[in-house]
């Protein structure tokens, strides 16, 4: 018995003609047998210069159609393309198809949708069967608690889609995180198929789909604020080593918390440039803060504001824009329907509030991160995950800290909080709204401080000088110098982390001795 096997791009209308005529073939002739594949057009040709690599053929075109002899075993024989097959079939057959050009471009299209829907069926059940890998670093910490409770609820991946937690810390947190362990499983959620712990960094991310980097914990003090910058480096370039070697392909790297993170951001994108645009800041936690104040101020709750938009740096220089910030449900003489909205700044008539009281308020917590709590951070990383797994709601401004490519005249090459949606799977900075443009002043002070601590990390700048405008008093240049060394969780040390004693297991003078720090990138920036 033969089997012929009929290969080719779901669209394509002469595998279409090809497949009808092998059906008829197999229906009325008892030891004709054929396996049927598509392949959706984008992955067509790489998919068929494996085969023919593999098995050694020469073919360039769709469909393609070959022999296995059953009872003999052994690779399969080439028999050609679609005109091959129908000459075999009218040779060894008498049998033919009369399929009109019209009638083969239809049926193409319609083994496209067929072919897309499969895949799509494959792809739910194989997260049935296998889980979606999440991997939390600085496990211990207090945002990891608040955390896992709603990415267990089925609220953020799906209420279909188990996921595998593995936690991730120092050894010398390994007893509180089996106290976590405890924990979970207490929750009895059906959709945590796993938990587990890791302390070996050799270890880490491994098959990873997910990864939530949260603020680490770290013992060793530090004394200016370019070691405090600089002492960012040695963890990201480890974890970025880690991620791409460890990771699936298709990882994505949410980074949350208090302390630098843009530039923890950027780093991660630096030492691991496979995956640039699947590792994204989290800007929501502040966000939420500047739609609490303005709640507050308006009497109303925080969830009816909409389209705030945080541009610049997450944790420190930013600008709360309310000019696109809208606000629903409001009681007031004007009322309408659900979707009816009004300008916030039209209903704030104390623009003296607006200019120094709410704007210093944000400044105070942006600043400082004291009140920037684990549950704030723990919802901020949930939410942003949600929506890019499944579409940030239709119509809204989303703000997400992402790597400038020049949009809105951020300078390139700097992690910037800007407006942006999700949907498909990605997100899309929303380069097309009207009447956002940012003064040149206002632009300078936000890039200013990422650009300087990008140098200084990277060693391309020995002193960090934040950006002060001319009209700053004294007071306000020393609060702005102090507030990001006031904070001890500020000064501390990650190049000296308990992960030292793993990261040795791994030679990390080989690691942490390939990346120069004195490259162009950076000095372009600087200029």
């Amino acid at each position: 018995m033969t089997k012929f096997v009929l290969a080719g791009r779901a669209d394509c209308p002469f595998y279409a003609k090809a497949e009808l005529l092998a059906d008829y073939l197999q229906k009325n002739l008892p030891d004709f047998r054929v396996h049927k594949i598509t392949q959706h057009p984008h992955v067509w040709e790489e998919w068929l210069e494996d085969l023919c690599k593999k098995n050694k053929w020469n073919h360039k075109n769709s469909p393609i159609i070959w022999r296995e002899l059953l009872d003999r075993g052994g690779k399969g024989l080439l028999l050609g393309g679609y005109n091959e097959f129908l000459e075999h079939a009218q040779l060894y057959y008498g049998v033919t198809s009369s399929m009109t050009t019209e009638m083969m471009k239809v049926i193409a299209q319609e083994n496209l949708m067929t072919h897309i829907e499969d895949e799509q069926e494959k792809e739910a059940l194989k997260q049935l069967i296998e889980p979606l890998n999440v991997w939390i670093t600085s496990a211990s910490s207090r945002p990891c608690y608040n955390l896992i409770p709603i990415l267990t609820s089925g609220e953020v991946f799906g209420m279909h889609t188990e996921i595998s937690i593995t936690l991730f810390d120092d050894e010398k947190t390994e007893e509180n995180l089996q106290i976590l362990v405890t924990e979970m499983w207490d929750l009895v959620s059906p959709l945590l198929q796993s938990v587990s712990i890791c302390t070996r960094v050799e270890e880490a991310f491994r098959q990873a789909h997910v990864i939530i980097i949260l603020d680490d914990h770290t013992d060793k003090e530090v004394y200016t604020l370019e070691d405090c910058i600089r002492s960012r480096v040695p963890l990201c370039r480890l974890y970025g080593y880690l991620i791409e070697k460890n990771a699936h392909d298709s990882v994505r790297v949410i980074v949350g918390g208090k302390t630098f993170v843009n530039l923890k951001t950027v780093l991660l994108m630096r030492y691991a440039p496979n995956i640039t645009h699947n590792i994204i800041a989290v800007a929501l936690g502040v966000e939420g803060e500047a739609k609490a104040a303005l709640a507050r101020k308006l009497k109303t709750t925080s969830s009816c504001i909409k389209d705030v938009i945080i541009w610049g740096n997450i944790s420190g220089n930013s600008y709360v824009d309310l000019r696109k910030a809208k606000i629903y449900n409001y009681e007031s003489a004007i009322w309408g329907p659900p979707h009816f909205s009004r300008p916030v700044l039209s209903l704030i008539f104390d623009s003296e509030w607006v200019n120094k009281e709410f704007v210093a308020t944000l400044e105070e917590l942006t600043a400082t991160g004291k009140q920037f709590g684990a549950i704030l951070a723990a919802h901020s990383i949930a939410t942003t995950l949600k929506y890019w797994y499944h579409g940030s709601p239709p119509g809204e401004i989303v703000s997400l800290g992402v790597l400038s490519e020049g949009q809105f005249g951020i300078p390139e090459g700097i992690v910037f909080s800007m407006p942006v949606k999700f949907e498909n799977g990605t997100w899309v900075v929303l380069t097309d709204l009207k009447d956002i443009e940012i003064s040149e002043q206002i632009m300078t002070r936000m890039t200013s401080d990422l650009i300087q601590e990008k140098l200084v990390a990277l060693g391309d700048l020995i002193y960090f000088q934040p950006y002060q405008s001319e009209t700053l008093s004294t007071k306000r240049n020393k609060k702005t110098t102090l507030s990001t060394t006031n904070d001890n969780q500020e000064v501390q040390s990650i190049s000296d982390v308990d992960f030292a004693d793993l990261i040795s297991e791994t030679n990390p003078e080989q690691l942490l001795s390939q990346e120069p720090i004195n490259e162009p990138e950076g000095k372009t920036m600087e200029q």
